[in-house]
């Protein structure tokens, strides 16, 4: 017999067993809810005063400014929720159950406490275990939360497996915008190892705030996903609590806790230096420039609209096609199939030289992603496509001023330059699933002098933070070590012993590239 056949009896009761696994379990998206947009009229507020007294901005122009350091990156959210008088909408993929996810939670609670309107969109990729704290949360009256396509069971989750369909389709969008005038749109999810807290792995990753019309362009799209139909209320799919104030008091507890254990670190010494450094950044040090916000539709998460859905990689499309002498691409997880390798072959034809910056081995947090990737490398190698691959020991930044400066480095930043007048920022991934299936969310920035700055970092910090990876005269791929006074060339994927090859080289075999 066959190890994968099942039997027509089997075949009967198979899926009435996941049912009772599931528990029955379904989500009402017709849930009632009220519609609400984003407050408008917020010239009184100080931020408004502070943005004004900079002088009028140039038509179609924004203001920028880049947060690298994990720590300053904290501490801009935390001063941003300290300031908002009227109004903060939050959106983000995931918000931990850490020390960092506490203190950016607190912050919202206390500027709900203080009448500020607060609006929290959460995907429900990593929310188990959190519906009696989002509960709490939902009960203050001025504090909303709202769940993007949320999984029916809220224990297991087994109900994946029945509407993998549906659930494979995430929200990955990040911003975070106070008072409708300033903003934080990037690749940042709110947990400890994005912003250089943990002592095991830390991410190199980036954010762009915003102020001037960019900050009404993600309001909008914002209040687009909030009212949108996967966007469910709390009470649609988890029980409320019977006493909304006790639970309140409970979970504020848990901040008070969480955030008082931090005080008590290195890391509590840095975060003061870098509030400072927010608090006396003006308008001086934004770069104003035009710009693109780019994000998908939230139909894209509905199966049967997504292939009519507005598509970020349209705006993204535009933006490559103008490229002339270079593209250097910042992904994490970078996964570009046949058609994106002939797209990157394409450019390379035409006079684009290609650059790709992503995630060794060793770095990657995701062996089956890097699964994907490996293939790719040389026919895009031999296309004279550039690419390198980030260290597990690279340089994070904060993470040496937090004293957690020993830690796996992870490259996070997703975005691009092209030549060295567009940069893009934002949660993007070059890889099938921000493609396809995850809606994305970003914005192009027209700077010579924002592209520029990067360039010249990437420039001066490679050799130091990451191989290169080239094709020896034989073709075969090898890794060029230039971090000491001598290049090594490395035979096998750095840094890495036997299993973990061995392991993604079975990756290899499974029909999982697409989904990756």
């Amino acid at each position: 017999m066959k190890m994968n056949s099942i039997s027509p009896s089997r075949a009967g009761w198979l899926p009435a067993l996941l049912v009772v696994l599931t528990g029955c379990a379904s989500v009402d998206f017709d849930y009632p809810k009220t519609e609400s947009t984003a407050i408008r009229d917020t010239r009184n507020t100080e931020l408004a005063g502070e943005i004004d007294a900079g002088g009028p901005m140039q038509p179609g122009e924004s203001g920028f400014y880049l947060l690298m350091d994990g720590i300053e990156a904290l501490a801009a959210r935390l001063h941003m929720a300290e300031r908002a008088e009227k109004t903060i909408d939050a959106q983000y993929y995931l918000i931990t159950n850490d020390e960092i996810g506490m203190a950016f939670v607190g912050s919202l609670l206390q500027a709900a406490d203080r009448g500020v309107r607060v609006r929290l969109l959460l995907d429900d990729i990593q929310t188990q275990g959190y519906d009696a704290g989002m509960a709490a949360l939902d009960s203050h009256p001025n504090f909303e939360v709202r769940i993007y396509n949320p999984f029916s069971s809220r224990g297991s989750r087994a109900s994946a497996i029945t509407e993998f369909g549906r659930v494979n389709r995430r929200m990955h969008n990040k911003s975070f915008t106070a008072d409708n005038q300033i903003t934080i749109v990037g690749g940042r999810n709110i947990a400890a190892e994005y912003f250089s807290a943990r002592d095991d792995v830390n991410f190199g990753d980036a954010d762009v705030v915003g102020v001037g019309p960019v900050v009404r362009d993600v309001s909008d799209m914002f209040d687009i996903y909030w009212n949108s139909r996967a966007a469910l209320p709390v009470p649609a799919f988890a029980k409320m609590p019977d006493d909304p104030d006790a639970a309140l008091e409970q979970l504020r507890t848990r901040i008070d806790e969480a955030v008082g254990e931090l005080r008590e670190t290195k890391y509590a010494d840095a975060f003061k230096d870098s509030l400072q450094t927010i608090v006396d950044t003006d308008l001086e040090e934004f770069t104003f420039a035009l710009y693109e916000l780019a994000y998908d539709s939230p139909d894209k998460s509905d199966k049967k609209l997504a292939a009519e859905a507005e598509n970020i990689t349209t705006t993204l499309a535009e933006s490559i096609a103008r490229a002339e002498q270079s593209l250097f691409i910042i992904s994490p997880y970078f996964v570009p199939l046949k058609s994106g390798i002939e797209y990157l072959t394409g450019l390379q034809e035409r006079g684009v030289q290609v650059s790709v910056l992503t995630n060794s081995l060793a770095a990657n947090n995701h062996s089956i992603v890097h699964s994907g990737y490996a293939p790719s490398r040389k026919p895009l190698l031999e296309a004279g496509v550039k690419i390198y691959e980030v260290r597990p020991d690279a340089f994070v930044p904060g993470a040496d001023r937090g004293g957690k400066g020993a830690a796996l480095a992870t490259l996070h930043t997703k975005g691009f330059v092209v030549d060295d007048q567009e940069l893009f920022l934002g949660s993007f991934n070059w890889d099938p699933r921000s493609v396809d299936i995850n809606t994305e969310l970003g914005v192009i920035m027209k700077s010579p002098e924002l592209t520029q700055g990067i360039l010249t970092r990437l420039d001066a910090e490679l050799d130091e933070n990451a191989y290169e990876v080239i094709l020896n005269d034989k073709g075969k791929i090898r890794w060029l070590d230039k971090s000491g006074d001598e290049v090594v060339v490395l035979d096998n994927e750095p840094q890495t012993g036997w299993w973990r090859r061995f392991v993604v080289d079975f990756y290899k075999i499974l029909p999982v590239k697409k989904q990756l």
